[in-house]
């Protein structure tokens, strides 16, 4: 049984719950020891005094920051705690947002929130569900070893997930950090359609079980061939840059492999909408011709039954219906499009 790292309360309002916060992930990485060269003895890392050399206890240890060459300013660990912004321990939700609006690269880890106690389940489920049915996040910051953070609050199936945020003076702007980006935008093109063909060509719901770690896998393997006395291939190199004169001829072998690996036939530089419409024409006729009452018995579904569904749910009904874009699409965006009734296909297609 997982152990709370901190202990807690919501709030929302005037409602509050009482919460523990628990890591949501693991780490796989393997870990080595640091040994001295020729011999199998242990390097060791200790806390010295660097004026005397003698080790000093982490009792003795306190902070300091430097104003002056040589002259600090001494802070003890009781006074950070006796100033800490949420010193009552509490998770304050200011304000629920979509959270598409949110930057993945605001996002930085990922903890559990369960309730402390039986007592405490119904609360914690009320804020869980209003958060699923609202479809938004709930922004809040909490102190947590001497440190505020940030925080989005969201619901899953059973629980509340927070994930702590960095704040906005820490992300850094693109276009002033890095040395080169893209001048204009790809607008439109043989080659953008080729390469949004590929996109859906390698679309599909996402599922992480099929993905693992094949470093890690690597070098597991080098450390038994090595314990063997074996020696172990090296990796091939990465692939050379696309030159951009083969870059249609690139994109067109890429979307033939990917279709052929995941079972799609339409020809090559085709899209499925393409191939749709190749279908002999008695069978184009007979669809066509259909009166349009039977087009009105499958009414488009209502966006307050959408809502129920989850992104892999929106997701697979969109294939279905071969809504093209499906694979760039937010989980609001494939609602917006599965309730039009297909409107954005035909759009497409025309």
């Amino acid at each position: 049984m997982a152990r709370a790292i901190w202990t807690g309360v919501i709030t929302f309002g005037l409602v509050s719950v009482p919460v523990g916060l628990y890591t949501a992930t693991q780490d796989h990485t393997l870990h080595f020891h640091q040994l001295q060269r020729g011999t199998v003895d242990r390097i060791r890392n200790r806390r010295v005094n660097e004026r005397t050399g003698e080790e000093v206890s982490p009792d003795d240890i306190v902070k300091g920051f430097e104003i002056a060459d040589g002259e600090y300013v001494v802070i003890e660990p009781e006074e950070l705690d006796a100033i800490a912004p949420g010193r009552s321990r509490t998770i304050e939700i200011s304000d629920f947002v979509d959270l598409d609006e949110i930057e993945p690269v605001y996002f930085a880890r990922t903890y559990y929130l369960a309730p402390r106690g039986e007592e405490h389940l119904k609360v914690y489920e009320l804020l869980r569900a209003a958060l699923e049915k609202a479809n938004r996040i709930g922004v809040a910051t909490f102190v947590m070893r001497g440190k505020q953070y940030l925080t989005a609050l969201r619901a899953e199936e059973k629980v509340l997930m927070l994930q702590t945020l960095h704040w906005a003076d820490e992300v850094r702007d693109p276009t002033r950090e890095l040395p080169q980006l893209p001048e204009h935008r790809a607008g439109s093109g043989k080659e953008l359609d080729m390469a949004l063909q590929l996109v859906d060509a390698l679309s599909g719901p996402w599922d992480p079980t099929r993905y693992h770690d094949t470093y890690e896998e690597k070098v597991r393997e080098l450390v038994r061939a090595k314990a063997e006395g074996q020696e172990i291939a090296p990796a091939e190199e990465p692939p050379s840059a696309t030159n951009v004169v083969d870059l249609m001829e690139v994109l067109q072998g890429s979307i033939e492999r990917a279709r052929s690996g995941r079972g799609k036939t339409p020809p090559a530089g085709r899209t499925r909408s393409a191939a749709k419409q190749s279908k002999p024409a008695s069978k184009r006729s007979k669809s066509t011709s259909a009166p349009k009452s039977s087009a009105r018995k499958s009414p488009a579904p209502k966006k307050s039954e959408l809502r129920e569904l989850s992104k892999a749910e929106l997701y697979e009904r969109a294939t279905a219906q071969e809504i093209p874009g499906r694979s760039r699409m937010s989980r609001q965006e494939l609602i917006d499009a599965l309730a039009g009734g297909g409107r954005r296909r035909k759009k497409a297609a025309a």
